[in-house]
């Protein structure tokens, strides 16, 4: 079998950030050709290669129906454009409430919209964004700066998210759980993001502290139901999503709570992964191509 995958990045990174390192090896030795590609380069062809795989288009945060509707001209794209789309807005998270997926509790704020605010610290982030990258925390105090914040978000034309804050993010961080054809493979730990994190060179995300862990039994259920829930929505089957990244956090209560969903270019960090990662990320690519 020989087959082109083309790795879809964005000016700024347009060979990712190096968390591919091992993947383009692994991907050769199974007989798939893997090259990068800018996503808004009109001198590639993206309609010609057999797959497309959405991995560091970092800067769609900006330009989101632009990006939505390139994906939706890739037959090859994923994940689909169809799951991309609604992924890309986090306001999915309702739908997952929706659906009976514990999620961390998210109120959204239209332009013009003016929230109660939590009880306690808060973060206040746009629904569109990537990296963190405008998103705040604010104290129990500060509805005056949270109130500045959104309407600075409002004045783009931006909606907004607010969420409670969940305080055992400073000491536990977040669980990222990964799949691939929607079958776990490995997991990671990131500190908090919102305490003093500064941004990368690139800009295009809040640069965090991360480790190798194993995640406990509710973490991998309720990672497993969000999957399900997403999945289901587009009357896709799991093995439909090329990669998902899962983000947990523990709840005040001690349960886990679904932070996001990441299902459009997520990074996997395979240097937190064993050896064996980069190859079950290939197989899942040739079962997509097949």
């Amino acid at each position: 079998m020989t087959a082109e995958v083309l790795f879809a990045s964005c000016r700024k990174l347009p060979e990712g950030d190096g968390d591919e390192y091992a993947v383009l090896p692994a991907l050769a030795d199974v007989g798939v050709r893997a090259r990068w590609a800018v996503w808004d380069d009109d001198a590639v062809d993206f309609a010609a290669a057999d797959l497309v795989v959405l991995r560091a288009t970092w800067d769609y945060s900006w330009r989101r129906e632009e990006f939505v509707d390139w994906c939706a001209s890739v037959p090859g794209v994923r994940n689909a454009a169809e799951v991309v789309r609604w992924n890309t807005d986090k306001r999915y998270l309702t739908d997952l409430a929706a659906d009976g997926v514990p999620v961390v509790p998210t109120t959204v704020a239209e332009p013009g919209m003016r929230p109660d605010w939590p009880d306690g610290e808060f973060v206040v982030k746009p629904a569109v964004g990537a990296g963190s990258v405008g998103a705040k925390r604010f104290g129990a105090a500060e509805a005056g700066r949270a109130a500045e914040h959104l309407a600075t978000l409002h004045a783009d034309d931006r909606v907004a998210l607010v969420q409670p804050y969940q305080a055992r993010v400073d000491a536990e961080g977040e669980t990222a759980l990964v799949f691939f054809g929607g079958l776990y493979s490995h997991a990671f730990t990131k500190g908090a993001m919102l305490t003093g994190a500064e941004r990368d060179g690139s800009g295009l995300f809040v640069s965090e502290k991360r480790g190798v862990t194993e995640p406990g039994p509710a973490a991998r259920a309720l990672a497993e139901n969000a999957l399900d829930a997403a999945s289901g929505r587009f009357g896709l089957a799991r093995a439909d999503l090329l990669y998902a990244r899962v983000d947990v956090v523990t709840a005040d209560d001690g349960t886990p709570a679904l932070l996001e969903l990441e299902l459009t270019e997520p990074s996997l960090r395979f240097d937190l992964a064993d050896a064996a990662a980069p190859y079950r990320f290939a197989s899942a690519v040739r079962a997509h191509l097949a």
